[in-house]
């Protein structure tokens, strides 16, 4: 959860007056990074942000925690990540790319960006069961459950 107080940026000049970001907005500017970079499946959320998403509703800073200490920001990000992907790669990435983006678009330097990998997501394996003829051997093709089937119908 992110603390409530707004994070004031510096300001370059002395008359252009005060610029906060709420946590909330870094949070959701972390989310859509994180999202962004290839290995992640998803960020990990909890029933709340779930259903919303099953009722159509997204939440970007869904898996991302920003935390402030002594005047530093630091990010815990939590993710499932693709199987077969090189976790240390997918993390080291994932840490440069949240930093960059925030400092493009806020100009905060995050001076921590944890990430725990959470699980780890198999590729949906396609199905290659005919659905006329359930019991087949594994091992036949399609083409031999399809000839017996015919033959047994003679």
């Amino acid at each position: 959860m992110a603390e409530t107080t707004n994070i004031v940026l510096e300001s370059r000049s002395d008359t252009a007056g005060k610029i906060e970001i709420a946590p909330e907005v870094i949070e959701i500017i972390l989310g859509i990074a994180a999202n962004d970079v290839d290995g992640v499946y998803q960020m990990r959320g909890n029933l709340s942000s779930n259903i919303n998403e099953w009722l159509g509703r997204t939440n970007h800073s869904k898996g991302v925690t920003l935390t402030q200490q002594d005047g530093k920001l630091m990010a815990d990000v939590y993710v499932y990540l693709d199987y077969g992907v090189s976790v240390p790669k997918v993390a080291l990435k994932m840490q440069e790319t949240l930093k960059q983006q925030l400092l493009e678009m806020t100009d905060l330097t995050l001076s921590q960006v944890n990430v725990h990998v959470v699980g780890v997501v198999p590729q949906k394996s396609s199905s290659n069961i005919d659905p006329d003829d359930l019991f087949a051997d594994a091992n036949e093709t399609t083409d031999q459950a399809k000839n017996s089937k015919d033959e047994v119908q003679k």
